[in-house]
């Protein structure tokens, strides 16, 4: 690959100090070298990318993704989407994930056993277009839970949306089977959801022993266990039992943050804030009024999850954006707008937004001296975007200001050719 410099960019590194004007040399998958001034580093035979004074920022990371969400209204409505079609709903998916500036995404449940594996492998191989992507299971619950939504008229019926189990022996077997298949983390549902109502948020469901089983499981093969818990007793036990990407986290007492302040060097939140947001104020042309909304509990639950999520960045908890979208309230690639909700309602700066999806982003990918930053020896995942997205976050959602996405080196989304614009392609 030939080298590409990005010149007259204002360089927005991602460790939350201020950007400064600069130019970025890429070398095959790596950034090369950073420099900080508006004089070009231009080796002979590079591709020069004079950014006219766009942004030029490191690639975003979604925390909590789920590629195989296909837009339906309903948990049943994705389930019952047939295995072929599902897959090419996935590829076309994770590409239009890339193309929107999310180089990295961390898998948070698949809707069929197999499915995250299978993307994650056809994108690392090369087949298809997509983001940096680490594979999840299928939701493992137990019966009445969140994810028990078993569909018998289905031609295939052991693909139920979510696992069900029942005891220790059933989870350890459950586990074993998507580890087999080759996922980065297992996902067990250890408390309630609000969406469905025989199992609201505040409740938990597992038996520690059976959240036991899974993690011995789990830690003996070097993978991860992520878990959905809104409840702070769920939440407690995600972290008793050595769980280190948590979901939701929306309500959360004096011993649940003091805990997850413990061990904050190691556990990550993702809450997922915008489908409560949804709920309660997006969702009525899907039937869903917001008088519905509250009854459910989503009021309830956004009050609390905007007091113990606050609570969490004081404490320097890392929190990070993302989470269910692809719900017909919550459409894919609208993600970056968790950035301005943590703004908006949870008291972090527009520079702490970003740091979530890029610096933080680079450690849940497990690659926290690879990723997340434009620095020297670093992978080459930025983005070129139209306007300062610390003056308006918004424009990270407008794939008009997502000028360029480069993964790996690469063009994921090549800057135009436009003498209007200041590009400047050269030999």
């Amino acid at each position: 690959m030939a080298d590409v410099v990005f010149t007259n960019v204002r360089i927005l590194d991602g460790t939350g100090q201020n950007p400064y004007t600069g130019s970025v040399l890429v070398r095959g998958n790596r950034i090369r070298q950073v420099g900080r001034s508006s004089a070009p580093i231009a080796p002979g035979g590079a591709t020069v990318i004079d950014g006219a004074g766009a942004t030029l920022m490191p690639g975003m990371c979604e925390a909590h993704t789920h590629f195989s969400w296909n837009d339906a209204a309903t948990l049943s409505a994705i389930q019952t989407m047939p295995l072929e079609e599902h897959v090419l709903w996935c590829a076309k998916v994770a590409r239009r994930y890339l193309q929107a500036g999310f180089t990295s995404c961390v898998g948070a449940a698949c809707a069929k056993p197999r499915l995250d594996v299978v993307i994650r492998n056809a994108i690392n191989a090369g087949q298809i277009p997509g983001p940096r992507y680490l594979a999840a299971s299928q939701e493992i619950t137990v019966l009445g839970g969140l994810g028990d939504e078993t569909l018998p008229h289905l031609p295939f019926p052991e693909f139920s949306f979510g696992v069900n189990i029942s005891g220790p022996e059933e989870m350890r077997k459950a586990v074993r089977m998507f580890l087999k298949y080759g996922v980065d983390s297992v996902k067990l549902n250890l408390s309630g959801d609000n969406f469905t109502p025989d199992s609201p948020s505040e409740t938990t469901w597992m038996m520690d022993e059976e959240v036991e089983a899974a993690m011995r499981e789990v830690r003996i093969r070097g993978k991860r266990g992520i878990a959905h818990a809104r409840s702070s007793d769920s939440v407690k036990q995600a972290l008793r039992h050595g769980i280190d990407l948590i979901y939701h986290a929306s309500f959360v007492d004096d011993e649940a943050i003091d805990m997850l302040e413990a061990a904050k060097d190691r556990v990550f939140v993702a809450p997922g804030i915008a489908i409560l947001y949804a709920m309660l104020h997006e969702a009525e042309p899907y039937g869903i009024t917001r008088a519905m909304a509250v009854d459910m509990g989503y009021e309830t639950e956004w009050e609390a999850a905007c007091v113990s999520l606050s609570k969490m960045h004081k404490r320097g908890i890392r929190v990070l954006p993302g989470g269910d979208y692809g719900f017909a309230f919550t459409p894919h690639c609208q993600n970056a707008r968790d950035l301005e909700f943590f703004v908006k309602y949870l008291g972090f700066t527009p520079m702490e937004a970003i740091r979530s999806t890029t610096l933080y982003g680079g450690q849940i990918m497990m690659k926290p001296d690879e990723l997340g930053v434009i620095k020297d020896g670093y992978l080459a995942d930025m983005l070129l975007v139209d306007g300062d997205p610390l003056a308006n976050l918004s424009i990270l959602r407008d794939p008009k200001r997502i000028l360029a996405v480069m993964k790996d080196g690469e063009f994921a989304k090549a800057p135009e050719i436009a003498s209007q614009r200041g590009w400047e392609r050269a030999a």
